[in-house]
């Protein structure tokens, strides 16, 4: 059965309310909520960058039923890795057992402030797979020495271990990914909707012996409003950076330089590809391609800060009854 999930997004609200939306979201229905991680917001007019893993903490005492996950986490640049596998440990422990760490290579809009320059994709991708071996590593529960290419671990260990073990799920794209990551991953996270990418990651679970399927992780953007002209503008002001792909986005230093790169598209070219005002229908055609291509959990992104409240009040509660029919 699909799951559908919320989005605390970061980058467009402060931690107390990105805290209450989470108990909102909760009470509507979601399944599960995905929490973004990122030191600066995409563009200056989102406006927050909140500490993840501080609203993490906060938002695993405030619910009671909602999985929770990273969406995602970069473990090489900004963080160690010692210390992202202390955080989740933290974090599943005070979810009780809710709490799965997702992870993938970064972008330079949040990786470059601690001033140790931005790798090449090669590069990144490598530093993410030692990362994620010391982390599991400490996961085990020993005393962890490590001397790879790109980290260095002295007699570390987590004190405080989870009685459930942290699932990790991994942003992989194309075969190059899966060959790297799939036997480091529980889970899969992937931006497109790509059936073959899905196929590929459960054949190669297959091969290398794993247990169980694994879950496959989404997200899709939406900007619901009951005036779709409001929702156009939101959605244009706060998101047009998406359309850029991520092989541009992961690049881009700051929310100026995402600006400059951006300046030319037009509301109509966001309202393309984001589904924008009150219809239901439109955000169920926008998700629909992620469970026809074997997604099991797809998160919704509702744009705009100060549209959380009205999207959970008036919107949430129906587009999952639609969402969930839909998708039977």
């Amino acid at each position: 059965m699909t799951r559908f999930g919320y989005t605390l997004l970061t980058e467009q609200s402060g931690p107390k309310d990105l805290v209450r939306y989470a108990v909102s979201a909760e009470r509507r229905g979601f399944d599960f909520e995905v929490c973004s991680d990122h030191f600066s917001p995409w563009l200056t007019s989102q406006g927050h960058a909140p500490n993840a893993w501080t609203v993490l903490g906060a938002v695993a005492q405030a619910t009671d039923r909602v999985d929770l996950y990273s969406y995602v986490t970069c473990p090489t640049v900004r963080y160690h890795p010692v210390i992202v596998a202390q955080q989740a440990a933290t974090v599943q422990i005070l979810s009780d057992g809710r709490f799965t760490l997702g992870l993938g290579s970064g972008e330079n809009l949040n990786e470059h402030v601690v001033g140790h320059g931005w790798p090449t994709v090669q590069r990144r991708q490598d530093m993410l797979r030692e990362a994620i071996e010391i982390i599991r590593a400490l996961f085990d529960g020993g005393t962890v020495n490590w001397r790879g290419h790109y980290f260095q671990v002295d007699l570390a260990r987590l004190w405080d271990l989870p009685e459930v073990p942290v699932g990790v799920a991994v942003a992989m794209a194309g075969e190059k990914g899966i060959a790297k990551f799939t036997t480091l991953s529980d889970h899969l996270i992937a931006v497109q909707p790509d059936q073959d990418l899905v196929h590929g990651w459960h054949t190669a679970r297959q091969a290398a012996g794993l247990a169980g399927s694994g879950r496959v992780v989404g997200q899709v953007p939406v900007c619901w409003d009951p005036d779709r002209d409001t929702a156009v503008h939101r959605a244009h002001d706060q998101f047009r950076w998406f359309g850029g792909g991520w092989q541009v986005n992961a690049d881009l230093p700051t929310p100026a330089s995402f600006a400059a790169a951006t300046q030319f598209i037009r509301p109509e070219d966001v309202a393309d590809s984001i589904p924008c005002g009150p219809d239901l229908d439109a955000i169920v055609d926008a998700v629909r391609p992620y469970w026809e291509a074997g997604f099991t959990d797809i998160a919704l992104v509702q744009i705009g800060g100060d549209a959380q409240d009205l999207f959970l009040k008036e919107a949430a509660e129906p587009l999952l009854a639609a969402l969930r029919a839909a998708s039977k």
